[in-house]
């Protein structure tokens, strides 16, 4: 039954622009016991759920504006440190899904093995760090153009999550993994207000 509720409405109001989005785009969290807005990333924390679109305006403005309280109809509190949790959440979930990628062979580190890889069709995501050089980054794009790119993590954070010290550039196949990458990417992205070309968050076709 909840596999057939969630196809039939996929899509979530948010509390702050009151738009109707699709539930991808958006955040979900819950009002804990104690009354604390709480985030559930994963959509199965009990409650009744509240959306916000996955932007860093739109968190700090329902912070500022008591947009959960509203919405809950109840006084909420917040933690401190909200946008910082929901921040961490995102890269974590990125950061998993890369380490599960190397471990089921799905992902190929390192320069010069991820331009061997991009002469095969099965490329999904590119991977680059965004502390690495523009001039290594541009390279690579030139050589998959229409490939999506990810670079929202550092060169540390993704060398922890396949067990290196760093890595700068990766490849993961297409698939689910790497169509998920691509979604929380773009939420970790919107997060973060970082601005970035329309073709590095849209899905592997």
């Amino acid at each position: 039954m909840q596999t057939m509720r969630k196809d039939a409405d996929p899509q979530r109001r948010c509390i702050v622009s009151g738009e109707s989005l699709p539930r991808e785009d958006l955040l979900r969290f819950v009002v804990a016991p104690d009354g604390v807005i709480v985030p559930d990333l994963d959509e199965k924390l009990p409650g009744r759920g509240l959306w916000l679109r996955a932007e860093r305006d739109i968190l700090r403005t329902a912070c500022a504006k008591g947009a959960f309280s509203k919405a809950a109809r109840r006084e909420t509190k917040l933690p401190d440190d909200l946008a910082a949790q929901v921040e961490r959440l995102l890269r974590r979930r990125c950061l998993d899904l890369i380490g599960l990628a190397r471990r089921s062979g799905a992902l190929i580190a390192g320069y010069e093995k991820v331009r061997a890889s991009l002469a095969s069709q099965d490329a999904g995501v590119l991977i680059a760090a965004s502390d690495g050089a523009n001039d290594g980054r541009a390279k690579i794009r030139a050589l998959a153009p229409k490939v999506p790119m990810v670079d929202v993590l550092t060169a540390e954070e993704l060398g922890a999550a396949i067990g290196r010290e760093h890595i700068v550039h990766a490849v993961m196949a297409k698939g689910r993994l790497a169509e998920r990458l691509l979604h929380e990417a773009r939420r970790l992205s919107g997060v973060r207000g970082t601005e970035r070309p329309a073709d590095q968050m849209e899905h592997a076709q």
